[in-house]
């Protein structure tokens, strides 16, 4: 087995400078994370990112980068099977279910981690965010339906209606009773009303976007319920973005949906 040390090179060695510079690999329990952080001495808010299925958390060094230039950090984390603990198993479309729950219970010990004194405090904890993408994304919408400290969240190509999803793909199988208890949709009663940005191509052939619609409109009626402002639920779409099964990246919106993501975690970080 090689060093660790050369493992973390190879794999940050495609990063822009200024982001792998800037970047350190650890590990929590079973987790496998990049955290970058925008100079490592002073507190900073930071995200928690967790990527799609059979992608890695290196994917996209360019939101990272912007991330730290904008004076927050980012911490991403490898979801169960993927990219440092790959496991082809778990990587399969049958599995995602699993994949989720346990990433769900990661997200915990990951958040517990970062005040831990090895860190020397450079984590504002106060201003924690999470956010994922199709996948990862699927485990944030769930895990803000139980008790937490995030301050906002970004999803992207991804379902918060995982019934509605799934009745849709005729493909895969899962037991209704695994899909109604990782189903953010059927667990809105504990979800307190934070701001959330949902960026979606609606052209997804993926996640097709009529899912998360419905998703939203739940959600907005349940922020009114709760005497919340219901724009608080933001939503950024295309018609169609060019990107691979109008899924991956948004193509030539990219850099549109990367700044408005950005942008969204300054203001509600108060960095603005």
């Amino acid at each position: 087995m090689r060093p660790l040390r050369l493992a973390v090179i190879e794999r940050f060695a495609r990063f822009p400078a200024a982001l792998a510079s800037q970047t350190r690999a650890h590990r929590f329990g079973d987790a496998t994370a990049l955290i970058a952080h925008p100079d490592w001495e002073s507190p900073a808010p930071i995200v928690l990112w967790l990527h799609g299925r059979t992608a890695s958390k290196e994917l996209d060094p360019g939101r990272y980068l912007r991330w730290i230039r904008a004076g927050f950090a980012a911490c991403a984390v490898d979801l169960p099977g993927h990219g440092e603990r790959a496991d082809s198993e778990f990587q399969s479309a049958s599995r995602t279910l699993g994949v989720l729950e346990q990433a769900r219970t990661e997200i915990d010990e990951v958040v517990h981690a970062l005040g831990e004194p090895r860190f020397n405090g450079v984590f504002d904890l106060d201003r924690i965010g999470i956010g994922g993408m199709s996948a990862g994304g699927m485990a944030t919408l769930r895990r803000l339906c139980d008790p937490h400290r995030f301050r906002c969240a970004a999803v992207e190509g991804t379902t918060g209606n995982l019934a509605g999803h799934y009745a849709q793909q005729h493909a895969i199988r899962h037991p209704s009773d695994r899909i109604a208890e990782n189903d953010p949709m059927q667990h809105l009663g504990g979800w307190r009303p934070i701001p959330l940005l949902v960026v979606h191509s609606e052209a997804d052939r993926v996640v097709p976007f009529a899912s998360q619609r419905q998703f939203v409109e739940r959600l907005r009626e349940h922020y009114t319920r709760q005497g919340s402002d219901p724009s608080a639920v933001e939503v950024l779409t295309w018609p169609e973005t060019g990107a691979p099964e109008e899924h991956m990246g948004f193509g030539r919106h990219a850099n549109d949906a990367k700044n408005a993501q950005t942008a969204f975690f300054q203001r509600h970080f108060a960095l603005n």
